[in-house]
Formats: structure tokens, sequence, C-alpha cells
């Protein structure tokens, strides 16, 4: 567990490089708290993980440097490592899961490393770098499992209590947890009453199930949006800080997570990648007690790839109400249409997309399908438009 000393020697360290992320109160994304953002999203690399990696390269002897560092990531450790290692004249190779999106591919090679793209999920990115760092004698900087690391995502930690001091609850996303076990070390030793809870994907539950089961656990397969936290294996040092440190563990959904992004679009103007807004959809979901608490959610990244957020707006309208997806059974006549636009149009709802089909095998030789993309207010308004249709002697299938 890094001394609160370390933590603060890596904050001095780290002021050369890191940009300032103030706390943005948001008052109306969990509105039965009193809710803070700490938007690590806005950071250099567009995520967090600029810190550990910039503090642990810094600390390295020369014969350490003069070997080339090699690293594994879903991508932002990669970012950071990329970086870091650019600004000292260090040589780096980062292996990245095949599966990462391309933007993050790109950005490591901006930052200067080269890339060895790996079959498969984070977990085998990293045995690669391991046999890489044998076969070739590079210095290996580890994505969560190192205390130099931890100690750098610890001044998260350190710098919410220096801005919010009286802060009830830090809410901090999870995957290998290297960011939860540095914001805990550094929240406890400066506030012990401050709860810190620890959120996971509910399709990557290792630190969640480990922390349960009070003995380290590899998951068998990940499957979630939130890329940056798809981690089958917590690591020792994390595991044993989390056991100590921090408060509970809970786990949200992809579609949770896909709200929680919509929400920091709409309401804070902030674009998060899916490992970012777990902590937000926690508090959103009610998943940690929070009520009337003043809480921080750490936003830990924002580098989601376009492609896959298009997806997952469509995805947060849905679970809001705010899209509506309805098919009708018609007689196939005139004036059908029109009638169905009227009433849609007369309860204010806006057509985005309509499909007609007569050929379904389903549906009578007279009769079609009508499926209609709506943009709505919410279920109600949907739940009033069905009415509508309803009593309009319109049957809904």
């Amino acid at each position: 567990m890094p001394t609160l000393e370390k933590i603060k020697d890596a904050s001095k360290v780290l002021s050369e490089i890191i940009r300032p992320t103030s706390l943005i109160y948001s008052p109306k994304i969990a509105p039965d708290c009193h809710l803070y953002l700490k938007p690590e999203n806005l950071q250099v690399t567009g995520s967090f993980k600029v810190r550990g990696a910039y503090y642990k390269i810094s600390r390295l002897s020369e014969e350490e440097k003069a070997k080339g560092v090699i690293a594994c990531s879903a991508g932002n450790h990669a970012q950071g490592v990329a970086l870091a290692a650019t600004k000292r004249g260090i040589k780096s190779l980062i292996c990245l899961p095949d599966g990462a999106p391309i933007s993050k591919v790109e950005a490591t090679k901006g930052y200067g490393a080269d890339i060895c793209l790996v079959k498969g999920v984070y977990d085998n990115a990293y045995q690669k770098a391991l046999e890489l760092k044998m076969q070739h004698g590079y210095t290996f900087i580890h994505p969560f499992d190192d205390d130099d690391v931890i100690a750098g995502q610890g001044t998260i930690g350190l710098e919410i209590l220096e801005e919010l001091p009286d802060a009830d609850a830090v809410i901090v996303p999870i995957g290998g947890g290297g960011l939860i076990a540095g914001v805990a070390s550094a929240v406890k030793a400066i506030n012990p009453k401050c709860k810190v809870y620890g959120v996971q994907a509910a399709g990557a539950p290792s630190m969640f199930n480990s922390i349960h089961s009070h003995a380290i656990e590899t998951l068998p397969k990940v499957s979630t949006i939130a890329d940056g936290i798809a981690v089958k294996t917590p690591g020792q040092h994390t595991f044993e800080i989390c056991e100590e440190c921090v408060d509970e563990i809970v786990t949200v959904t992809d579609d949770e997570i896909s709200t929680a992004i919509l929400a920091l679009i709409e309401e804070q103007k902030l674009i998060a990648e899916g490992a970012g807004a777990v902590s937000v959809a926690a508090a959103m979901f009610g998943k940690v007690p929070v009520k009337g608490k003043k809480v921080v959610c750490v936003v830990s990244g924002g580098n989601i790839d376009v492609t896959i957020l298009s997806r997952v707006i469509n995805r947060g309208l849905l679970n809001t109400g705010r899209s509506a997806d309805i098919t009708i059974e018609l007689t196939d006549k005139p004036g059908q249409l029109s009638e169905v636009s009227r009433i849609i149009a007369e309860k204010g709802g806006n057509v985005v997309s309509i499909y007609h089909d007569r050929g379904d095998l389903d549906v009578e030789i007279t009769g079609c399908y009508l499926r209609i993309v709506l943009e709505t207010k919410d279920f109600t308004h949907i739940r009033e438009i069905k009415d509508a249709l309803l009593m309009a002697g319109f049957k809904l299938v």
C-alpha cells in the first residue's frame, strides 16, 4: 500500500505533465445526492493512466531506460506509457488486444510507441508482453499491479480531498484495480471516514468476485462495452489493497453504462468511454448508498471509438424512453399511414424512420406491417402514443 508521502511525491513529479482536472458539480445526473465529477477524461491522453505510467517511468534506473519499455493495455495505459517514454527519450513497445478501438491504437502510435496487436483480450496481450520482455530484455511497465503505478493513480484521491475535503464518498471504476488501489490509499490516509466504492462492468466482475470469495479469481471470459476495464484477473497488490481499504464493490450493466454515457453528454457535455462512465452509472442507478451525500465520481477516461459511441447513444436513448420502436399491423388500404402519422403528431412524437412490409408470411394477404422509429420524451410519452393508437383501432405488435 503506497504511503501518503509517496503519493505526494508522485504529485510533484506529475505536475510537469498532467492537466488539472477540477471537480465539476453535476446536480442533475443523480439528484438524490450531491454529485461531483472528477473528469479524468479531460486528462492528457484522455485518461488517468498517464499518471501511473509517467511516475513509474520517472523512477526507472538508467539501465532500465536503456533497455526500452514494454507494456500491455486495452488502450489507455498504452497511450500513457507511450507519451511518458517519448517525453523521456525512451523507446516503447505496446502490446494491445486486436479488438482495441482503432482510435486508441492510432493514438498510441501517435505518441511514439511501436505496436504489437495480440489476438484476444487484455490478458492475452499481457502474456505476449511478458514473452517479449523475456526475449529482448525490455523493462515491463505493469498497467496496475505496481507500487509506483498505484502511487501515481493515487494522486487523483489526493486532488479530490484537497478540493472537497468533506466528501462523503468517492466512486471509482475497477479493471485490474490500480486506480482504486491508489485512490483508496490516498483517501483513507487523509480522511478514513470517506467511503470508497468500486464499480465493475457486470460482464467483467473479476475484482467483485475475488473480494467476495476472499481470493483472486480469474474469469473464463469477459464481455462488456467498457473495454478499458475488461480484465479477467485482478492484480495481487491491488486485490490486497481493495480488501483493506475499499468499502464495497458493485457492478453495472452495459445498458446502465450506456445511459450514464448519454447523461454525461447531455448534462455536462462530457464524452466518457464505457470504463469511465461506470462510476456515474453506479450513482445514477442507486448501486451504492449515497443518498444525500457529497459524492465524487471518477470519470476515468474518454477514449471511446466514435462508431461505438453512436451505438451507445442509441442504446441510451432506448433505455431512457427517448426513442421508441413501434410495429403496427394494418389493413393494406389508402389512408392508414396518414391516420397513424396524425395521431403521432398530435401526441408530440417525431417520426425518425418508417418501414412498410407487405410480404411477411405472418400477416394476412390483405394486411401489412408498419414499423416506426420515434423520438419521444420518456416512457410515459411512449405509453400515451401507444394508447392513442390502440384507441383508434390499430393493432400493435
